[in-house]
């Protein structure tokens, strides 16, 4: 039978296929990155980058790692190696960009208005909004840590910081996400009571 250049997309594990990869098969690293891409995405996100940023470093990160590729064992997960490669990619621009602040006094980042289809975006909660709420410093330590699954000794060496800021940074933003996405809106629960 005659191929007519419409390849069925590989099927394996991810071990199976970043080994493949590392031997040369775009398409095996092209299922990687089609498997893993909005999971890098939504990281890079929950770090603090905007949706182009986003995009932009999740494709340098698959990049990066196709050229790595031979490196991944399959000690832990293909998802967790490329997500420290994104967020390596995510830090080191932050730092260029002189944008990083881990004191204590941090101001939350702004919050931003999510809609829903049906626009009743004020009864609904959402970790990503939960997230826009911490410090700087907090959002980017909880999610290395907790997104990426980075140890706090690993976050502390990226962002140079001491590793006791690292794990008061994470008390303090899990504290604060278990508060409020445990607490419904005011709003509705006036309604609901009213």
């Amino acid at each position: 039978m005659i191929s007519m250049g419409m390849e069925r997309p590989p099927t394996g594990h991810d071990v199976e296929l970043a080994a493949q990869a590392a031997a040369g098969d775009r398409l095996a690293y092209g299922e990687l990155v089609r498997r893993h891409g909005s999971t890098v995405r939504g990281l890079l996100r929950r770090l603090g980058a905007d949706a182009a940023t986003a995009d932009d470093l999740a494709q340098d990160a698959f990049m990066t790692g196709f050229e790595q590729v031979a490196e991944f064992r399959g000690e832990g997960t293909f998802g967790a190696w490329i997500k420290k490669i994104a967020a390596r990619l995510y830090l080191k621009r932050v730092k260029r960009e002189a944008r990083l602040i881990f004191s204590d006094n941090v101001e939350p980042l702004e919050e931003i208005s999510v809609r829903d289809a049906s626009g009743d975006a004020a009864s609904r909660i959402d970790l990503d909004e939960a997230l826009k709420s911490l410090s700087r410093g907090e959002r980017l330590c909880v999610s290395l840590c907790y997104g990426a699954d980075w140890s706090h000794g690993e976050a502390a060496e990226a962002l140079n910081i001491p590793i006791g800021t690292v794990k008061s940074h994470v008390k303090r933003g899990l504290d604060k996400l278990r508060a409020k996405l445990a607490r419904p809106d005011e709003g509705a629960r006036r309604e609901a009571h009213g």
